[in-house]
């Protein structure tokens, strides 16, 4: 049974707001995620994402496997490359970057994935993801060697989550990059949620408790933030009770 995707779809449909905190292999030290995720367990944090742009061989699994130990909350994977894939968590986010034109990152990493999935228990789930331009170049944008949506063009964007919703994507993911100078502005994520029927996540240059809130009224069902709680865990003690 298809349990978190479910779950997401029936928050969704009752108005209910999700928070998800994007944790990056490469950034967080194995001491120090017992205290880290003790924050997050007494946050209003929903899910729990694991992935980043580049991470080093065999860091996402055993930062899976130390995080599992402390929380219940689901664990879904938000890979960069196919080396971060591992059984252990709850779910993946399979991400089709359909905002850019790179055959790798549309279907290829996709096929080279099917090897570790094809005896996985994971929960997959087809997301199409949208990189948006934030003022500065992101770690994805190196990495996948493809152009952001302009921030101004928003019915490109727009048509864009909506092909991805025609294509058979279960989510959207609008994403302006870790460490955005802006979020996705409400303009944007106003438009696409009228676009499509599907939930829609908003991740990227969310740093505080005014611009998590803008994002949900504009119309996001999840909310990623991972920079900002590297920075600054305060922030957790601000999502307690809000």
């Amino acid at each position: 049974m298809k349990t978190i995707y479910n779950h997401i779809l029936q928050a969704t449909f009752k108005g209910e707001k999700l928070l998800a905190v994007l944790i990056d292999p490469d950034k967080m030290d194995l001491n120090a995620v017992a205290k880290f995720i003790e924050k997050v367990n007494a946050s209003r944090a929903t899910h729990i994402f694991v992935g980043g742009s580049v991470v080093a061989a065999q860091l996402t699994e055993a930062l899976v496997i130390e995080i599992k130990k402390h929380t219940q909350l689901p664990l879904l994977l938000f890979p960069g490359d196919v080396g971060q894939i591992t059984n252990q968590a709850d779910a993946l986010l399979f991400l089709s970057l359909i905002s850019g034109r790179n055959p790798d990152y549309l279907i290829g990493k996709h096929v080279q994935a099917i090897s570790k999935l094809k005896n996985s228990n994971l929960e997959i789930i087809s997301t199409g993801y949208i990189l948006i331009e934030n003022g500065k170049q992101t770690a994805v944008q190196r990495v996948t060697n493809t152009t952001p949506l302009q921030n101004n063009n928003i019915q490109l964007i727009a048509d864009t989550a909506t092909a991805g919703e025609l294509l058979g994507m279960k989510l959207i993911y609008l994403e302006a990059g870790s460490g955005a100078l802006q979020p996705v502005s409400k303009k944007i994520i106003e438009k696409i949620k009228t676009n499509i029927s599907i939930p829609l996540i908003v991740g990227g240059g969310i740093r505080n408790l005014k611009q998590l809130n803008q994002a949900y009224q504009a119309g996001a069902d999840l909310v990623v933030i991972g920079t900002a709680f590297e920075n600054d865990e305060s922030f957790f003690e601000e999502l307690q009770d809000c």
